[in-house]
């Protein structure tokens, strides 16, 4: 039996709450919340410290059985997003945590102890500027003097300028309303803002519930780059590296049971997070279930130092990055290029 999707607008205030937590993993300003997560049990004495965001990389480890046999132990720490996760990188607290593309960017802008030490590259589909089923804006072109709501600092945030770019714009033609997504959610369901510039799920779910469509989407327009960031003096304990190492294995293998098993990791996903079932499994097969690993390399490096140089023409990050040097390639193997295609998510 099909579970009843609940309208964005009618979806109660704990929810709206909970995926303003979750979501915040592809960047933004939100608050720096933390909590002290469970442990995994391994054999020996070394403990990993990894840093986690809800419904992230223990959920899919444990759902595709690569918790088990461990030669170390796991601490997990829950992070409501990306920038407070390196902020315990930085301070050591956090050996290796999970990020999207925009957050090493700004950590690197503010000079932070930080390795990218792993990519994922995926679609961009659920990253997307969304406006009202109803709205009569059909172009990227006719948001000139639009309101527009985004997450600073956030990927779609990147996405959002990059997408201007292409159709001749700037990002001062727009009116940007800053705001993270639950009050974006808000905004745009009450008609507050002409558009909402986001990522999965907030997409699927928009989508899903039937009100709003896709104006344009960041597939080609941005990198698709998610990433493991790593603290350099993990790096230099050669037992932690070994874990690392390991761990980073185990996260490759599950993001390929993902993909062949969308619907399980859906249930799972939506389990662990609230999302409704059908909201989880449009995201997975839009955006979720198409990331490959693929090598730290340089045109990883060039795609984010884009990403940064971006920035900081907007004076949002106050110095020149030279992200080159926040990157740390010993993990890649035999790992495909960064620009390789990513899959074509599998329909149920």
């Amino acid at each position: 039996m099909r579970r009843r999707l609940v309208p964005a607008l009618l979806l109660p205030l704990s929810l709206l709450s909970l995926l303003s937590l979750l979501l915040t993993a592809c960047g933004g300003n939100s608050a720096a919340d933390t909590s002290a997560g469970g442990g995994t049990d391994g054999k020996g004495s070394l403990t990993l410290n990894v840093g986690d965001q809800k419904g992230g990389s223990e959920a899919v480890l444990r759902a595709a059985g690569e918790l088990e046999n461990l030669d170390y132990k796991i601490k997990w720490s829950t992070f409501t997003s990306g920038p407070p996760l390196l902020e315990a990188v930085n301070a050591k607290a956090v050996d290796i945590g999970g990020v999207g593309n925009t957050p090493p960017v700004f950590a690197a802008g503010a000079d932070s102890k930080i390795s990218v030490v792993a990519a994922w590259h995926g679609t961009s589909k659920g990253e997307a500027i969304l406006v009202p089923t109803n709205s009569s804006l059909r172009t990227t072109e006719q948001l000139k003097g639009k309101a527009v709501a985004v997450a600073q600092g956030s990927s779609a945030h990147y996405q959002l300028v990059a997408s201007l770019k292409e159709a001749g714009l700037k990002l001062s033609d727009v009116k940007v309303k800053y705001l993270q997504p639950a009050d974006a959610l808000a905004a745009f369901t009450g008609g507050k803002v002409d558009a909402w510039a986001v990522w999965d799920p907030y997409t699927s779910q928009v989508l899903q519930a039937e009100q709003g469509r896709v104006l344009t989407d960041g597939d080609g327009v941005v990198n698709g780059l998610t990433f493991q960031v790593a603290a350099p003096g993990a790096l230099a304990d050669k037992k932690k590296t070994a874990a690392i190492g390991d761990y980073l294995e185990r996260l490759r293998r599950a993001q390929n049971w993902v993909y062949d098993h969308p619907e399980e990791w859906a249930q799972v996903w939506a389990k662990d997070t609230g999302l409704p079932y059908e909201v989880a499994l449009a995201s997975v097969k839009r955006t979720n279930a198409s990331r490959i690993p693929v090598a730290v390399d340089k045109p990883l490096i060039a795609s984010e130092q884009q990403i940064a140089d971006t920035f900081t023409e907007l004076k949002l990050i106050p110095r020149k990055v030279d992200f080159a040097g926040f990157v740390d390639p010993r993990f890649n193997g035999d790992l495909p290029a960064s620009t390789t295609a990513p899959r074509t998510s599998k329909e149920s």
